[in-house]
């Protein structure tokens, strides 16, 4: 267990931000995300000294990518070094997107100026004690797990399901009821009995059978927690009862997650037995995302180029593709990230009539140009396993929604 007191003891009760699924690295379509993600560290930054929490928590995903890009884990550093600056003590786990050896590289080391970083686990789960002026609040770091790490740990422990491996996980934890506690987790949790519903996708997520790799777990096992702080999900959003929460990613990832509010989720914490207050506050992205429809020669009017500095997706309903559309776009917006057809409901409709597919001489869709491309190089159509894989990569890449 380790201890740290709460920043400058500031608060009588405990505030602490939750944040989750940073995705630090990530590229929209190649273009590089880094920037705007500075912007939003920079700006929890501000807000954190406005604020003034007790602790940052940071839920998972830290990085996009388990081998993160140098840009990446010096824009971590930064962030980092600018909270221990302020005296301000951060828990992060890792997220089924990061190494969890790499995310634990030098955790000993930075513990002393109160970064407290679980990458792996390692048998225990892991607790950080702060105190506030209603005594000390236990917070539990569960990083992302897998089955058979937990079997390794608890060979005669039922282990057959991935709920019942954080069950045991949680079970072996020597958890004081009678005070405070919270628990960091990157799961994919569903309200009460498992099965009995989903929290709602942002959309750049892989939604499957499972959500990416992690199974689905009830809300139920986290009864014995005051607040579950969650990553994983990118909406923010309670799951069963108001304490248990999504923070959600800072950052839309994807044409799905258009017009989706995100916020930063600050947390306040009473007594025991009190509901813990939270505040969703709006977060304010260096670029906005928009997505643009009409006619070719409508959107290029100069008097219709309102964004030309956002994050835009192009749905073009001309009749027949326009060359060198894309081309043109990036002239007026130089961050466009895709482009697509689609057909108006009456051109449709008549082809319907006529008893010609709606989708005529539409321009083909992801799988159609997959599969095209499979028959023209390899003789073979892809299989479904290998269809799923990359329409999920399109998905993540917002080219694909």
């Amino acid at each position: 267990m380790s201890s740290y007191p709460a920043a400058h003891e500031r608060n009588k009760f405990m505030k602490f931000l939750h944040l989750a699924d940073l995705h630090l690295g990530r590229s929209l379509n190649e273009i590089s995300l880094i920037p705007d993600q500075k912007y939003l560290l920079d700006q929890i930054l501000e807000l954190s000294a406005q604020e003034k929490p007790d602790a940052v928590l940071i839920a998972g995903d830290v990085y996009d990518r388990a081998v993160p890009s140098e840009e990446a884990v010096a824009l971590l550093d930064a962030f980092l070094s600018e909270l221990a600056a302020m005296r301000l003590p951060v828990l992060l786990i890792s997220g089924n997107h990061d190494s969890d050896e790499r995310l634990n590289f030098g955790s000993r080391l930075l513990k002393e100026s109160g970064i407290y970083i679980c990458g792996k686990y390692d048998g225990t789960l892991r607790q950080v004690s702060l105190t506030d002026g209603y005594g000390p609040v236990h917070f539990w770091l569960l990083p992302y797990i897998t089955r058979a790490q937990v079997q390794h740990f608890w060979p005669d422990e039922d282990t057959r399901t991935y709920e019942s491996a954080v069950r045991t996980v949680l079970r072996h934890a020597e958890i004081d009821l009678t005070e405070r506690n919270v628990l960091l987790a990157h799961q994919f949790v569903t309200p009460g009995k498992a099965g009995s519903g989903d929290p709602i996708l942002a959309g750049s997520e892989t939604a499957a059978q499972n959500v990416g790799t992690i199974d689905r777990i009830s809300s139920d096992v986290f009864d014995h927690f005051d607040y579950v702080a969650l990553g994983h999900i990118h909406r923010p959003q309670k799951v069963g009862r108001e304490s248990i929460r999504y923070g959600g990613s800072p950052l839309r990832y994807s044409l799905s997650e258009v017009g989706q509010d995100k916020a930063y989720t600050l947390v306040e914490m009473a007594n025991k037995g009190s509901h813990p207050a939270v505040t969703l506050i709006p977060v304010k992205p260096l670029h906005e995302m928009r997505l643009l429809k009409g006619h070719f020669e409508e959107l290029m009017k100069p008097e219709n180029i309102k964004y030309p500095d956002d994050y835009v997706f192009i749905t073009l309903t001309d009749r027949t593709p326009v060359p060198d559309a894309f081309a043109a776009i990036q002239a007026h917006y130089p961050n466009a990230c895709g482009l697509r057809y689609e057909l108006p409901e009456s051109s449709k409709a008549a082809r319907s009539e006529k008893g010609i597919s709606p989708e005529g001489d539409s321009v083909p869709t992801f799988s159609d140009q997959i599969r095209a491309f499979y028959r023209q190089i390899l003789g073979e159509e892809p299989t479904d396993e290998e269809m799923k894989i990359l329409e999920s990569a399109a998905r993540e890449a917002g080219v694909e929604d």
